[in-house]
Order: C-alpha cells, then sequence, then structure tokens
C-alpha cells in the first residue's frame, strides 16, 4: 500500500511537493505500485531552519523506516525460528519452524499415516518380465533422521517471501545387495553373460576368443532407480546395462599376432651354470597362459609348474634333488641310518617374467637362470626332535606262492618303496604321491587285478594288499584316515570293511600324521607274509575294533569268461554289509569312536570255458 502524509494547512496556491513513503508490499498484496518521492525545495536561507511542516514529515518519515526495520527483524526471527526454517514441508507435511526432534516426531507421524502405502509390494519390471518386491525384504525405509538434517541444511525462503515453502525429498535407504539378488530373480534369464577374452592352445597354435558384453543389472543404478521411485506408488523400471571386458577383440588379437604366434615360433635356451636346457615350443605352448579377471582383463603369463611338468626329465641334467634323512629298526630300535643331502633346483623366482620378455622376438631367445640350495624336508637333526622312540602298532597280512611269484614281487617292491618313510606332525600322507607310478620301469611286474568285476592281469597286482597292512598299521597307531576304497569283492585274507585297494593314479590311500610326533613307517617281510609297523610315541592305551553283523548277504552267480591267457578262474564269494567301529582309548576312557561301513558285491564263480548246453 502507498501511505501519503501532509503538514500543515497551506493555502492552494502552496505548490511545495508532498512526501511520499512506501511501505512493504506483502505477497500477495494488490496495492499499486509505488510512485518515486518528488525533491524536497531549496532552503529559505542560511539562517533559516525547516519550516516546521518539513520537520514533520522528516519525523514521520524516520519513524516509519525505524518501523520497517522491526518489521524486517521479526520477519527474520519468524522465518529462522526452531532448527528447520519456516515453510519446510516433506511428504505434504509441515516440518518447519521445530527444532530437529520435534520435527523428526512430525515426520514419523506422517509415515506412520502412510504405513500401508509404505509396506505395500513395489512392482518393478526388469527386461520384459514384472514382478511385486516387498519392501521391508529389501531394506526400503526413510531415514527420518537424515531428512530432517537436509531440510535443516538446505537453504531458507527469503524474507521478502515470508509466506512461501518449500519442499524437501525424503531421503530414501534400501539394501543394495538384498535389492540385487530380488531384482536378478526377477530378471531370470533375460540377461547375458560376458564372453571373457581368451586366448587357448591347440598344439602350438594359438585361438582367440573375442569378448562380448553381458547384459546384466547394476547395483547402483538399481537401487537409485528403486530408491527414486518408490514414494511415487508407480512401477519401477530397473535398467539393464552392457558391461563390457576391460580387453577388446582388437587387443586380443594383438596379443596373438606379437606374443603368442612368436613364442612358439621356435625353442627357447634356457642356461644355467650347469648347463643348458632348450625349450622346444610344445612346452612353451603348454605353460604360455592368457587369464581373464572379473573385469574380463586379459593378462600374458607364463606357468613355471607346467613348464616344469612339460619339461619332463630334462631339468635332470641341470638339477640334484634333496635326499631326505632316513631312519630304519635297527636292534629293536629306531635309528638314523641315512643324513640325507641337500639338491639343487631351478630358481624360478624371475623365470616366468625373463620368459614372458623374449617370447616375443624372433632372435635371441635365451634366458639365464639360477640353482639354489634346497635342503631337504627332513635331516638328522629334525628327526632327533621328533620324539620316534617306540612302536605304537603293527600289522601283518599273509600271502601264497612264495617270494618268485610276480604278485608277491610287487608285494615286496612297494613294501621298499615306503620302508624308512617319516611322515613330519601335520602331514598327510599319500602313497600314490610317495610311489608315484608303478610301472614296469619302476620294477612291478603283471599280476591280477580287479577290472570291470572281474579278475584280469595288470601291472602292479598285489599292491592292494601292501595297502590294506599299511591302512591296518595306521589304523591301529590311532593316525586320522583321510582317504581309502575298500575292494569290490571281501577276500578272506583282508580284515572285513578295514582294508583298502589302490590303483594309480586315481585310487589312492592317505592318512595324516594328526600327533605332535614324527611317525616312521617300517617293513619287513617273509616268503608269506608283509608287516608294517608304526614308530612314534604311544598316545593312546589301545586302539580296537567292534563289529556289527553281517547283513543283506547274496550269492555269488556263475559266469562262464572265453578261455585264454586273460581268463582268471575265481570260486566265488559271498557279497554282504557290515560295519566296523574303531574304538580308541586313553587313560582308561574311551576318547573316540569311529564306524566305518562297505557293502561287498558278490564275487561271481568265474569259469574258464564254454556254458553247458541246456
Amino acid at each position: 500500500m502507498t501511505l501519503t502524509l501532509y503538514g500543515e494547512p497551506r493555502p492552494p496556491a502552496d505548490d511545495r511537493p508532498t512526501v511520499q513513503v512506501t511501505a512493504v508490499s506483502w505477497p500477495g498484496s494488490d496495492a499499486p505500485p509505488a510512485q518515486p518521492a518528488q525533491p524536497a525545495p531549496p532552503a529559505a536561507g542560511p539562517d533559516a531552519g525547516p519550516p516546521r511542516s518539513r520537520r514533520l514529515r522528516l519525523l514521520i518519515a524516520g519513524g516509519v523506516t525505524v518501523g520497517l526495520l522491526a518489521v524486517a527483524a521479526g520477519v527474520g526471527a519468524y522465518t529462522y525460528a526452531g532448527d528447520v526454517p519456516r515453510g519446510t514441508m516433506v511428504l505434504g507435511t509441515e516440518v518447519g519452524g521445530r527444532s530437529r526432534t520435534d520435527a523428526a516426531d512430525q515426520l514419523r507421524a506422517e509415515l506412520d499415516r502412510r504405513s500401508g502405502a509404505l509396506s505395500a509390494p513395489l512392482t518393478v519390471r526388469v527386461g520384459e518380465n514384472t514382478a511385486e518386491i516387498d519392501p521391508a525384504t529389501v531394506g526400503l525405509a526413510v531415514d527420518v533422521d537424515a531428512t530432517v538434517a537436509a531440510a535443516s541444511e538446505a537453504q531458507a525462503p527469503p524474507v521478502s517471501r515470508l509466506v512461501g515453502t518449500r519442499s524437501v525429498e525424503p531421503v530414501v535407504t534400501v539394501d543394495a545387495e538384498r535389492l540385487d539378488a530380488a531384482l536378478r530373480k526377477v530378471l531370470g534369464n533375460q540377461g547375458r553373460k560376458m564372453t571373457m577374452p581368451a586366448i587357448s592352445w591347440k598344439g602350438t597354435t594359438p585361438k582367440a576368443t573375442h569378448p562380448k558384453p553381458s547384459l546384466t543389472l547394476d547395483p547402483q543404478r538399481s537401487a537409485e532407480a528403486v530408491r527414486a521411485g518408490w514414494l511415487a506408488g508407480e512401477p519401477i523400471t530397473v535398467p539393464l546395462v552392457e558391461k563390457h571386458p576391460a580387453t577388446t577383440a582388437e587387443e586380443v588379437d594383438r596379443m596373438v599376432a606379437e606374443l603368442a604366434r612368436p613364442a612358439v615360433a621356435k625353442a627357447v635356451t634356457l642356461r644355467t651354470d650347469k648347463g643348458s636346457v632348450s625349450i622346444p615350443p610344445a612346452a612353451i605352448a603348454k605353460s604360455l597362459r592368457f587369464t581373464a579377471d572379473k573385469a574380463g582383463k586379459l593378462t600374458p603369463k607364463v606357468d613355471v609348474k607346467r613348464l616344469r611338468s612339460a619339461l619332463g626329465g630334462k631339468l635332470d641334467s641341470i638339477e640334484v634333488e634333496p635326499r631326505n634323512a632316513r631312519m630304519a629298526v635297527t636292534a629293536g630300535k629306531p635309528k638314523v641310518v641315512d643324513d640325507g643331502r641337500p639338491g639343487q633346483r631351478l630358481d624360478t623366482g624371475d623365470l616366468d617374467r625373463n620368459l614372458l620378455a623374449v617370447l616375443p622376438k624372433a632372435d635371441d631367445r635365451t634366458v639365464t637362470a639360477d640353482l639354489k640350495a634346497v635342503q631337504p624336508e627332513v635331516t638328522a637333526e629334525k628327526i632327533g626332535e621328533l620324539g620316534i622312540k617306540e612302536r605304537v602298532s603293527r600289522f601283518t597280512t599273509h600271502f601264497t606262492g612264495g617270494l618268485s611269484s610276480p604278485r608277491s614281487k610287487n608285494i615286496v617292491q612297494i613294501a621298499k618303496d615306503v620302508d624308512g618313510t617319516v611322515v613330519l606332525p601335520g602331514e598327510t600322507f599319500s602313497l600314490n604321491g610317495h610311489t608315484g607310478e608303478r610301472g614296469y620301469a619302476q620294477g612291478y611286474h603283471d599280476a591280477p587285478v580287479i577290472m570291470n568285476g572281474k579278475l584280469v592281469p595288470g601291472v602292479g597286482g598285489g599292491t592292494s594288499q601292501f595297502t590294506t597292512t599299511l591302512f591296518n598299521a595306521t589304523y591301529y597307531a590311532g593316525l586320522e584316515d583321510v582317504e581309502h576304497k575298500p575292494h569290490s569283492y571281501w577276500f578272506s585274507r583282508y580284515p572285513a570293511v578295514i582294508e583298502s585297494t589302490i590303483f594309480w593314479p586315481h585310487l589312492d590311500f592317505k592318512f595324516r600324521n594328526n600327533t605332535e610326533y614324527g611317525v616312521l613307517i617300517d617293513t619287513s617281510y617273509t616268503s608269506s607274509s608283509i608287516t608294517v609297523s608304526i614308530w612314534s610315541t604311544k598316545i593312546y592305551d589301545s586302539v580296537k575294533t567292534e563289529y556289527g553283523p553281517r547283513r543283506d548277504i547274496t550269492k555269488p552267480k556263475v559266469v562262464y569268461l572265453e578261455p585264454g591267457p586273460s581268463c582268471i578262474p575265481a570260486n566265488g564269494i559271498d557279497g554282504f554289509a557290515q560295519d566296523a567301529f574303531r574304538i580308541i582309548k586313553k587313560d582308561g576312557k574311551v576318547v573316540k569312536r569311529e564306524k566305518f561301513s562297505w557293502r561287498y558285491d558278490a564275487e561271481p564263480r568265474f569259469i574258464c570255458g564254454q556254458a553247458p548246453s541246456a
């Protein structure tokens, strides 16, 4: 509004201008715009004071100005009363002009009023699929305290807009991990896995696999979409995104052209102080690997373990294997009979990097490596600290045919291979790992083995009897059984259930030294028996076996086989199931009771000859 003030009455001929004061224009006021004030008349003279009417006008104008300032101050105080500026709305409810605590209570009350809508299932669309998700399951919620803090820190309406309002979006939280899991169920099989870049080998020919992007959900973008759309109450479309592998198809092709193909173009010479070894292209192809990480970044690397395996015995010309110290039982006591010796092996620390540097080259394909000393795992000094002092178990099985039969020779050969072995505390012993392949070159002979349910000649037949003997020796020593497999058929020379077969390389026997002492395996044999003794420090009072009754007994059937050298007759054995319990006592109490179970098939009665005519 505009206010015009006049001084004392004056004649109509007095044309001096009036003084106009413009007051505050309030929002919504329809008052006409204020007119600018006219300049004051000149003073009457140097000694003349202002006329009375002018003084009055000045006093009035000053009073209005002071009043306006007071109004403005009051308006500011009104606007900024409380922690949250007045006029602040969240979800349509006024939280302004309040302390943070009161504003939070007001907002929580509003959320309680909306609880039905907020807990209603949320409709989401992922690709072509639509489903409903429970907001609570994925952690959707309004963070009241964070919302009030945002409302408090946001800029307040200007003083000139005293009755204005502004809205503050609520802070919505969601568990991104649980949301991603729920959305992936909606996604189903619409997505596409990333095709990782790869370079593989077919012989010495590299084969490139070009990468392809995945089509999938991005947890962060999914969470953003759901947070933004939840309170609107409308279906939400969650975006699918393409994720490209870090290595492109062009980079894969360049790797093939600049590294893989040149790598196998010719041999690499490995030079040491004790001579040189040629690494042929086939060994390079087996050891040069191209591995992609989760992001699809393809990285070449020389796998030194694969390289050693591919070189086979070539390294024997420059390396010397360390030999462990050995023990033997002499005059009834275990003693060190061989102090062992250190060895020399190729230092592979920098070999992979050095090889990778020369593989792209056409010439100068030579790398140099050092040989480093390797101490044996078991030294004489270490043996002396292992507490191997007494026999804790012994087991014997019997065989026929004397020492001249191929089967007996195999039993003796494997016994010699294992004799004197020391198993350290915590170490797992593998019979296959210890002996390696048992073939003709290792001193083994053809003897009957079970193959496809029947006895046939096979190299190493009879080693299962030694395996069973070793298994029982460790069993009665209370050592931990790791791996064993009983025979398909039961043979009376073995204890039922507690026995084990072996076959290179698939069937193994393993036990773990689960004591704090060392274990010495001592073997001995006669013309009709094999014995394994375990020497260590005695821990248990006794280890015994209790058998359950045989059950589900089946009778053998008669099978006629083609006569010939490969046909081995058999009388047939009943099949049955049985349980055996290992009972371990210490200090007069049972400290462990272990159950072993097995079911034997009925071994057929094999007859080498034609079946009788009906």
